[in-house]
């Protein structure tokens, strides 16, 4: 299907970054919830997620950011977005969003935020 999110994970020091493409919105959102929770359920410190390949993103797409930073905090891991669009940066200040969800310019930067910079060790997906 075009559009359809994807989420290629790869360990990076003690944390995972997971770039995800494609549409987030109410026809992807449950797949996408699926493959970012299971990105969380790793049981690393901290996961950045990259959206420099998100396409398109409504109101389920935010939910679905909302939803994972919400799993993150009850499983203490730190959740980051990095390389976030401007049209879904405008959606989270509108929102107030950007005020629940910590936001990066790059990826590099979240990563050292947590002290690895690029120590990749594999990739998950």
């Amino acid at each position: 299907m075009a559009g359809s999110p994807s989420v290629e994970a790869r360990v990076v020091g003690r944390g995972v970054v997971a770039r995800i493409s494609g549409e987030m919105d109410y026809m992807t959102g449950p797949a996408l919830w699926e493959q970012i929770d299971e990105v969380l359920a790793g049981g690393t410190a901290f996961v950045v997620l990259d959206l420099s390949d998100v396409s398109f993103c409504d109101s389920a797409g935010l939910n679905v950011l909302l939803r994972a930073s919400r799993r993150a905090e009850l499983s203490d891991v730190a959740l980051v977005l990095a390389c976030v669009p401007q049209p879904l940066l405008r959606i989270l200040d509108m929102t107030g969003a950007d005020q629940v969800l910590q936001v990066c310019d790059t990826v590099a930067e979240a990563e050292a935020a947590f002290g690895d910079h690029g120590n990749a060790a594999g990739s998950l997906a």
